[in-house]
């Protein structure tokens, strides 16, 4: 899948050491763009994913930034060195997050009831996927109304994980993370800037499942690659005037026109895929 007009892009991919953030950074770089990742923790991760993007032939580069998306002003000097080393933000992925493991080992096969859960773990989580998107997107977005255009693209999941016993507030974290999306869609709207989320689709290896899942169901879980066929589409020009819609990257179908494939995975009120030209 080639997507010229993001090649000299920039993009900017929260929590990009390990997992989907992993996998969408060295796709964006494979597509040409210059990535910046970020992640709390792990300086080593970063440097290891940017390490292997320098190999790719015909890679752009992949810049690291240690920050923590909860701090204000960390999110705030992302921006600032992004614009720096690549004098524009096309692209802000809003992935970093943390998930159920901040609750128990045991989420899986035994839920944690809501009034189980330590208060300093559920503002842990709160504050990394909900408000951290936030402090991102509001410290990237004057840039991208400077320039008439960018995409934010917020990283969610399953509505039937959002409403799974034992799972909050990683669930009501997403959840409002959608509705974040929604709302920023239309605050931006006829800016330029566009807003959707992105989801795989199901259960995906990331260091979020447990170290010992069994290895049946470990084998029906999804792989982190596939978020980067519609994540490419999401950035690029062809998605010109898609705001608010929620993409499944398990519905993206490879061998179909883009747009047909756009049109299976992505759901908006009111939108449909513009006809190629």
């Amino acid at each position: 899948m080639e997507h010229k007009d993001l090649v000299g892009k920039t993009a900017i991919v929260t929590g990009g050491g390990r997992g989907i953030g992993r996998a969408m950074a060295l796709g964006l770089a494979r597509a040409g763009m210059h990535v910046v990742i970020t992640a709390a923790r792990n300086r080593a991760e970063l440097d290891a994913v940017a390490a292997e993007a320098a190999q790719e032939p015909g890679g752009a580069a992949v810049r690291v930034v240690q920050a923590d998306v909860t701090n204000a002003d960390d999110c705030q000097r992302v921006t600032e060195e992004t614009i720096r080393a690549f004098g524009a933000i096309h692209v802000l992925v809003n992935n970093a997050g943390r998930g159920m493991r901040f609750v128990s080992e045991r989420f899986f096969d035994t839920p944690t009831k809501f009034w189980e859960t330590a208060p300093a773990v559920w503002q842990l989580i709160i504050d990394t996927n909900v408000t951290g998107p936030f402090l991102m997107a509001r410290a990237v977005v004057p840039a991208m109304l400077g320039q008439h255009w960018g995409r934010i693209i917020n990283i969610s999941m399953n509505h039937e994980t959002m409403r799974r016993a034992g799972f909050s507030p990683y669930g009501p974290s997403k959840a409002a993370l959608e509705s974040e999306t929604i709302i920023w869609a239309q605050d931006l709207a006829g800016s330029g800037v566009t807003v959707n989320s992105l989801l795989p689709g199901g259960a995906t290896l990331t260091g979020m499942i447990p170290a010992d899942l069994p290895a049946a169901p470990r084998r029906g879980l999804l792989q982190p690659t596939i978020m980067v066929p519609p994540l490419l589409w999401l950035a690029s020009s062809d998605a010109d005037g898609m705001t608010g819609a929620r993409c499944v990257a398990s519905r993206w179908d490879p061998t179909l026109p883009q747009a047909q494939a756009a049109q299976a995975s992505c759901t908006a009120a009111g939108w449909t895929v513009p006809s190629p030209l």
